[in-house]
């Protein structure tokens, strides 16, 4: 019983979170989460730049997400690992209400793929709508949309659920 309230609690938080592949070529494709969030979007844009808090560590390099960090000043969206780091991606665009960064996330960084990830938020009466896309483009052995736009999908529809749970409980999930 206590392994299928987290299961639940994680089902729910991802139906709160609108996801779908929106998009898809022989090129790469588009995948589109979309999520309110009850916190102004100033909270919600400082949440989304410490993902050491909320990201899921299983979908890390090193296992903790902890070691997961956002640094505007040098564009690194990276990973510390014992005895080196990851670069996941490169912050092109900040204004404190949109966030593009560049760059292929997990496994997609070895392939021959990469994406723009762009984070949009819109405040309406202390609430946040938040629309994350990201655009993936490029080759991927096996076809880059057919193996990858549904993972892709699942990953950051689960991360967006962490990232609304976390900005209104202080818990990811």
């Amino acid at each position: 019983m206590k392994r299928l309230i987290p299961a639940l609690v994680v089902l729910v938080m991802a139906a709160a979170a609108r996801a779908e592949v929106t998009d898809r070529s022989a090129a790469g494709f588009e995948v589109l989460e979309k999520a309110t969030i009850a916190a102004p979007a100033a909270r919600v844009y400082a949440a989304f730049l410490t993902p050491g808090r909320w990201w899921s560590s299983d979908h890390s390099w090193s296992g903790d997400a902890r070691n997961l960090t956002i640094d505007l000043a040098s564009g690194c969206f990276c990973e510390k690992l014992a005895g080196g780091q990851v670069r996941h991606m490169r912050v092109v665009y900040a204004d404190g209400k949109s966030l593009i960064l560049e760059g292929a996330l997990g496994p997609l960084s070895s392939t021959g793929a990469t994406g723009h990830l762009a984070l949009r938020m819109k405040e309406t009466d202390g609430k946040t709508a938040v629309n994350l896309v990201y655009d993936v483009g490029g080759y991927a052995k096996g076809g880059l949309a057919e193996s990858w736009a549904g993972p892709v999908d699942g990953v950051l529809g689960a991360q967006l659920a962490r990232l609304k749970s976390y900005v209104e409980t202080g818990q990811p999930d």
